[in-house]
């Protein structure tokens, strides 16, 4: 892992400048350490701020950023307000990272920092994720690509270098909770938002509400279910779920599956 991490630090020292796009999980936050290590106050830290922002997840960043010591900014994206976006087809991811790195490309300009850099790791290239094309057509750079990081790699670089979100679960933007074809509301974004909310105040950590017209379709690690199975968890998270508007309210036995909701179906 130390020559890894210093393949990591010695490819973003090689960089006059850097916009990292921040989300402040795991990925992003080993990418925001070393750039800010490696470059000081050239090293930028952006959180993009839309409807499809999960509730909390901004805090977190802020707080993350703080500790890792780089300079951090929230800013507004607006895919929210494009039809591509909205209309929720396949590619609608391309769509907003397309808006994404243009509002970063803006700043990188503003700021003079010539590199965009993203947390997409080796893993991330074998799922379905368009908006890789939108990172290429706006040279994004990869870092932990380029320096051959796993996700498990991650995780081991994080934990040495005692990165709080070492053992975050993974996340993703609220839109992946509403099938592709079923287009996209900022009501619908803010409901499934709170719904994953219910969960989390309970304890746990991995959590989505996958929408499939009234029904909330609750995924949680596996070892979770049994917890959900419960009296009291069951009907409390039902009533509140429902109180947000889903006539049914279903627990996915087989837990938590990263991309469920993808085309290729896993």
């Amino acid at each position: 892992m130390g020559t890894k991490l210093d393949d990591l630090h010695s490819l973003i020292a090689g960089f006059d400048g850097v916009v990292v796009a921040f989300s402040g999980g795991i990925d992003s936050a080993l990418v925001a350490a070393i750039s800010a290590r490696a470059l000081g106050d050239r090293a930028l830290a952006v959180t993009a701020v839309s409807p499809s922002l999960a509730p909390g997840e901004l805090d977190d960043a802020r707080r993350v950023a703080s500790e890792v010591g780089i300079r951090h900014r929230a800013v507004e994206t607006h895919e929210a307000e494009k039809e591509e976006y909205l209309a929720n087809g396949t590619d609608r991811c391309y769509h907003c990272k397309t808006e994404l790195y243009s509002v970063l490309q803006g700043i990188a300009r503003a700021e003079s920092l010539p590199v965009i850099a993203s947390g997409t790791n080796v893993d991330d290239l074998g799922d379905y994720r368009p908006g890789l094309q939108a990172a290429w057509e706006a040279r994004v750079h990869h870092p932990l690509v380029e320096a051959g990081f796993s996700k498990a790699d991650v995780r081991e670089a994080a934990t040495l270098l005692d990165i709080s979100v070492a053992d975050k679960p993974s996340s993703a933007c609220l839109s992946s909770r509403i099938a592709f074809g079923v287009r996209i509301s900022v009501d619908e974004l803010t409901r499934v938002g709170r719904a994953e909310r219910v969960l989390k105040d309970l304890g746990l950590r991995q959590v989505r509400v996958r929408v499939h017209g009234d029904i909330a379709r609750v995924e949680v690690e596996a070892s979770e279910v049994p917890r959900l199975m419960e009296p009291i968890a069951r009907e409390a998270v039902t009533r509140q779920l429902k109180s947000l508007g889903f006539t049914f309210v279903t627990l996915d036995l087989e837990g938590f599956r990263s991309g469920s909701m993808n085309p290729k179906g896993t």
